[in-house]
């Protein structure tokens, strides 16, 4: 994204619209800029901040920095793989997709979010470090597609400075593999230079206890109270075998 200095009257009126702070506007000056490393793409400047002048543009977007806009813009389909979005259907729709099976917990690692951003440097870090385990990189996920070998987690190496307003890695473990993986996690975690969400979805006992919850107090991780519960009142598509 670009902002035109003939046009902008230095109203400020985008700069709170940017989710990663790429927009400034320096006391005294006459227009404001955006920092083109620390962009991500995400157009939400030049949709929402309803420039009075319409300095904001978007410019020719070419590989890599495309990459920016397809993991930052949920209106971006990606030419390469038609995916849109950064991640899948959430375990909410399992009742109907069948994804998550009794004995595996189905794990997202969103890095980025809130305000930092991810590089992609770090999210392979990351996909590296779980890629020990064997895991499968959820296919259908736009950050998987960006993959050069993801059995091991490693991604193209173009693309490994842009920066995405976050990127999401997917994929599925066995229960008695998850205090592996935290510790995996935990690890990792000291190595990168972004924040990160870990979520982790299973199937709820027939006592109505969550399998995973003692494995993640154990691991001395905070447990959110408001996770998402599928409580069964859909229609199911899928049956267990």
């Amino acid at each position: 994204m670009r902002i035109d200095p003939d046009l902008c009257i230095a109203c400020g009126q985008c700069v709170p619209y940017c989710p990663v702070k790429a927009i400034r506007l320096e006391a005294g000056a006459d227009f404001a800029e955006i920092d083109f490393d620390e962009c991500a793409e995400c157009s939400n400047c030049l949709r929402m901040a309803e420039c009075p002048t319409d300095a904001i543009y978007q410019q020719e977007l070419v590989w890599p920095r495309t990459v920016r806009s397809l993991l930052s813009d949920p209106l971006t389909v990606a030419k390469e793989s038609g995916i849109t979005g950064r991640g899948t259907e959430e375990m909410k729709t399992n009742d109907v997709t069948g994804r998550f099976k009794r004995g595996f917990a189905g794990i997202a690692i969103e890095l980025g979010r809130p305000v930092l951003g991810a590089r992609f440097y770090d999210v392979e870090k990351v996909a590296q470090a779980v890629a020990s385990l064997g895991v499968e990189f959820e296919p259908r996920n736009p950050t998987t597609s960006l993959m050069e070998d993801p059995r091991i987690g490693k991604f193209k190496e173009d693309i490994l400075n842009e920066k995405v307003v976050s990127a999401i890695l997917e994929f599925a473990v066995k229960l008695e593999q998850l205090p592996q993986l935290l510790e995996i996690i935990k690890r990792v975690a000291d190595e990168i230079k972004t924040v990160f969400s870990l979520d982790i979805a299973t199937r709820v006992n027939p006592d109505g206890s969550v399998p995973i919850e003692p494995v993640v107090k154990a691991a001395g991780l905070w447990l959110s109270p408001n996770g998402k519960t599928n409580i069964g009142l859909g229609r199911p598509l899928v049956k267990e075998h």
